[in-house]
C-alpha cells in the first residue's frame, strides 16, 4: 500500500505539489494502481493508493482525489490539530500508516519535516527529493539539484518525499474514494511544539507563483526596488506572475513569497523569462521544472543564458520595454 500526505491550501482545494505526489506514487511507484509491499523500493509493487488529509475535508478535496486514484481518503480531524504540529501531525500520519509499504509527500518544507518526524517514529528508511523509481532503485536530487544520487532502501516500510515537480499532475479513471474518519487521540508531549498564530500578508501567497504558466524572473539586474516596472508590465500582459531570485529578496526589495529557488518556491510554468539573473545553483533549481526558459541578460556567459532555449543579450529595462511595446501594438 502507498499511503499519500495530501496537503490542502486556505480554500480546502488540494495543492498541486500533492497532486504531482498522487500521480507520482500511481505513475511510477504504482503502474497498476497499485502500492508498495515489503520489499526493497527498487521497482514497481502492487496494491492500492490511499490519501491522508488533515483538517476539514472539503467536497472539493474529495473529487479531485478521486479523480487522481486515491481510493482511500483517511481523514484527521481534532482540535488539538486545528494548527500545526509536526510531532502531533506525524504521529496522527503514523497511526494510520501499515507497518509495510510506502508513506510519501510532496518535498514541500511541511511535507519534508512531517515525513522525517514518520520515518524516526517508525525507524523506517527515508529518501528526500526522489524524481524516478525504477528497476535499479530510487534516484534522487541533491546538492539543489545539480547531482543525481542512486540508492535503495530496505525494510518493510520505505518514506519518500517527492522533488517538487518531478511529474506533471495527470487524473484517471474518477473515483468515489472511501473516506474514513478516526477517534483521535493526541499526545500532549506531541504538542510541545506547535503554531500559536498565523499573520498573512497580502503578498505573502505564493500560490499564484506556484500554479502560474507563465513566469517572470527578476533579479540583481533590475538595479534597484524601483526597477520593476518594466517587469510587472509583462507579467501583467503575460496573465502570469513575478519570481524573484535570493538576492533580490535578501535585498528587501520584494517580499519573500515571490522567491524562486531552493529556498523558495519551485515552480513548472509553460515559460519562464529570466530578466537580469545569472543563474545560481539554487535558483536554477527552482526553475527545472519549467518547459521553456527564455533568459535576457548582459553576459552571454552567464550560467542562465548557456542554459537557457532562447537568450537575448541586452539591457533587461530596454528589451522588457520592447516586449512591452510589441505586445500593446500587435494587441490594438
Amino acid at each position: 500500500m502507498t499511503v499519500v500526505f495530501v496537503e490542502t491550501d486556505p480554500a480546502g482545494e488540494v495543492t498541486l505539489t500533492s497532486a504531482e505526489a498522487i500521480t507520482f506514487a500511481r505513475s511510477q511507484l504504482l503502474p497498476d494502481g497499485g502500492a508498495a509491499t515489503s520489499r526493497e523500493v527498487s521497482g514497481p509493487p502492487s496494491g492500492s493508493t490511499e490519501g491522508v488529509v488533515i483538517g476539514p475535508l472539503s467536497d472539493a478535496a474529495v473529487d479531485a482525489l478521486g479523480r487522481l486514484g486515491v481510493g482511500v481518503i483517511h481523514h484527521l480531524e481534532h482540535p488539538e490539530l486545528a494548527e500545526y504540529s509536526a510531532a502531533a501531525w506525524a504521529q496522527a500520519i503514523v497511526d494510520v500508516t501499515p507497518e509495510s509499504g510506502t508513506l510519501l509527500a510532496s518535498g514541500t518544507p511541511r511535507g519534508m519535516e512531517l515525513m522525517a518526524h514518520a520515518a524516526v517514529r517508525t525507524g523506517a528508511r527515508m529518501a528526500a527529493n526522489v524524481i524516478a523509481v525504477d528497476e535499479e532503485g530510487l534516484l534522487r536530487q541533491v546538492h539543489g539539484g545539480t547531482a543525481f544520487e542512486r540508492l535503495r532502501l530496505d525494510g518493510d516500510l520505505q518514506v519518500l518525499t517527492i522533488a517538487g515537480h518531478a511529474c506533471t499532475p495527470k487524473e484517471t479513471t474518477p473515483t468515489i474514494p472511501e473516506i474514513i474518519a478516526y477517534d483521535l487521540t493526541v499526545a500532549e508531549a506531541d504538542l510541545a511544539t506547535r503554531v500559536q498564530r498565523t499573520e498573512v500578508e497580502a503578498a505573502d501567497d505564493a500560490s499564484g507563483l506556484t500554479s502560474a504558466r507563465a513566469v517572470v524572473g527578476a533579479g540583481r539586474g533590475v538595479g534597484s526596488e524601483n526597477g520593476f516596472a518594466e517587469v510587472l508590465e509583462l507579467v501583467d500582459h503575460l496573465g502570469g506572475a513575478l519570481g524573484v531570485s535570493r538576492v533580490v529578496t535578501g535585498l528587501g526589495w520584494r517580499p519573500h513569497a515571490e522567491q524562486v529557488g531552493q529556498t523558495g518556491s519551485r515552480i513548472s510554468p509553460d515559460v519562464y523569462i529570466a530578466c537580469g539573473i545569472s543563474g545560481a545553483i539554487q535558483h536554477m533549481a527552482g526553475i527545472e521544472g519549467a518547459k521553456t526558459l527564455v533568459a535576457i541578460n548582459t553576459d552571454a556567459e552567464s550560467t542562465m543564458v548557456q542554459r537557457a532555449d532562447y537568450a537575448i543579450i541586452g539591457d533587461l529595462h530596454e528589451v522588457v520595454a520592447a516586449v512591452n511595446e510589441e505586445i500593446v501594438r500587435r494587441r490594438g
